[in-house]
């Protein structure tokens, strides 16, 4: 199979205009913080249970920046969407056959899921440099250390399994990332619910819509983090005739679906809900972390071969 270079090389170079519009958007939602009016208390609608409705209206804010990395980050996306497509155009297949593809694919559905969130709660756009800082990390190291030139799927790839298995565990482990986040912003601004306004945790949405936004994503991400143990149980039967066999890979996979099945759970049980559950989520989020990094990069096992999940 030939590789088309002028495909690969424009692949490269959207890499870099991707990892540059992200950083620019880490420093407008960054100025957000700092510089945007901030409400005076954020209210609760009535019928939840929470402020009565002849409360004084919180003051009108200033959310140019916001808005602006908002817009850069639509844009960071759009170049880092491209850099698969045409690396898959490139090699004539699925752009997430090595290691490289995995983990630009996995930051990707992150940033997409940030974006809809943003839209649908514009309170979220305050925590995008929280967001954004941690992917222009992730695509730098991805970068230095992952890079793979581009070139055919090697041959324990070629499978029809591969747009199943490893497109749903892309979708999970990038809500999980985007979840994982929220919960750790929901401790640190749990403890500051009641700090100056003045205080820069102060700055970012409530404690209530952190959680909300972690316990949401962690719940669509669940069942499609399920589906892709599942369809890798059946994808191993097919081509090593187990469905199981305990790799260090399929361990650290249940370790961490068993650990946010637990997360999941807390969250209706009393006396497990807020920080505790939060805490359950922080914990799953290293997992899936450690199951992508050095599971797939130090251990050895059946799914050694190309540093692929």
């Amino acid at each position: 199979m030939t590789v088309d270079p002028s495909l690969a090389e424009l692949s490269d170079r959207l890499f870099s205009i991707a990892v540059a519009l992200y950083s620019v958007a880490v420093v407008a939602f960054s100025a957000q913080l700092a510089f945007g009016r901030r409400p005076a208390r954020e209210l609760v609608p009535t019928g939840s249970g929470g402020a009565d409705s002849s409360a004084p209206a919180a003051p009108l804010r200033s959310d140019r920046w916001g808005l602006a990395g908002l817009a850069v980050t639509v844009l960071g996306a759009a170049a880092h969407a491209g850099v698969l497509i045409t690396r898959g155009m490139a090699a004539d297949r699925l752009p997430w056959g090595n290691m490289y593809e995995f983990a630009t694919a996995v930051v990707l559905v992150g940033v997409v899921a940030y974006l809809v969130l943003a839209t649908r709660i514009p309170a979220v756009r305050d925590i995008g440099a929280f967001v954004l800082a941690p992917v222009v990390i992730s695509l730098v190291a991805i970068g230095l250390f992952l890079y793979t030139e581009t070139g055919p799927l090697v041959a324990a790839l070629r499978s029809s399994w591969l747009a199943v298995h490893v497109s749903s565990a892309i979708l999970g482990s990038g809500l999980f990332f985007v979840s994982g986040i929220a919960s750790v912003l929901y401790l640190l601004r749990s403890r500051q619910e009641a700090g100056a306004d003045g205080s820069f945790l102060s700055r970012l949405p409530g404690a209530g819509t952190l959680d909300r936004v972690a316990h949401r994503t962690a719940v669509f991400a669940f069942p499609i983090y399920t589906f892709a143990m599942i369809a890798g149980a059946i994808w191993a039967e097919s081509a090593w005739g187990r469905f199981w066999g305990w790799d260090p890979k399929e361990t650290w996979m249940f370790i961490s679906w068993v650990v946010y099945a637990g997360y999941l759970h807390a969250r209706t049980t009393v006396g497990w809900r807020g920080r505790p559950a939060a805490w359950v989520n922080v914990v799953g989020f290293a997992v899936v972390l450690f199951n992508l990094l050095y599971v797939n990069m130090v251990s050895t096992g059946l799914h050694s071969y190309g540093g692929l999940d």
